[in-house]
């Protein structure tokens, strides 16, 4: 079964970029955060992109063990000041995203976009990054809609990106944070874990990521 071989691989790979701006704003404590961005003006950028779904859960110990079990990069520390971004590509056998995620003791900024390009590898690959400078100028919007933002480079020559969900910090040491989100397109998901308004704490994230048909 394709989704099961990319839940294995994509729980034992990830993927990071640059990190949010500090300090990183705490949730709101809705739902609804969920595929706006902070920035009124890009409302309509998003107008073709379907919001994306979040929940918790409350098995926070039965979670992360079972991530344990799992092996893999699937546990990871993330440093004070840092940030990490799971990259995780489009499937062609899938239509839908799906995350899961928790951490021990402290919060943790979390927040998912989605970068125009396409990667034909399907590898699932993690990034660790210190630096705030190439995060917010490669955000697209401003009534560009999916046919203009897909194969579309930002004027440094990165690809387009488009806010799915904004980074807050969510207390996902107390429940499970997961979520899910229908493709928008051929792309690349980049699932951020910001740490970077942390002067001295380190996290320990437990994530899984998969698709769905």
């Amino acid at each position: 079964d394709l989704s099961s071989e990319v839940m294995e691989e994509a729980s034992n790979k990830s993927v990071t970029e640059g990190g949010e701006e500090s300090p990183v704003p705490a949730e709101n404590g809705h739902d609804s955060d969920a595929g706006e961005d902070s920035d009124d003006d890009d409302d309509d950028s998003c107008q073709n992109i379907a919001p994306a779904s979040m929940w918790t859960r409350r098995d926070i110990q039965d979670f992360k063990e079972s991530i344990r079990r799992e092996g893999g990069d699937s546990v990871i520390k993330v440093g004070h000041g840092e940030t990490v971004t799971v990259r995780v590509p489009t499937h062609e056998d899938g239509t839908c995203l799906f995350w899961e995620f928790a951490t021990d003791s402290y919060d943790i900024g979390f927040g998912v976009y989605f970068e125009w390009t396409k990667d034909s590898s399907n590898v699932v690959s993690v990034h660790i990054s210190e630096s705030e400078d190439e995060e917010e100028e490669d955000l697209e919007g401003e009534g560009d809609d999916i046919e203009r933002l897909a194969g579309r480079k930002h004027e440094s020559g990165r690809p387009a990106q488009s806010v799915i969900i904004p980074v807050y910090r969510r207390d996902c040491y107390e429940e499970v944070y997961a979520g899910s989100h229908t493709y928008p397109g051929t792309g690349v998901y980049l699932l951020k874990f910001d740490n970077s308004y942390s002067l001295w704490r380190s996290k320990t994230l437990y994530y899984r990521v998969y698709y769905t048909r």
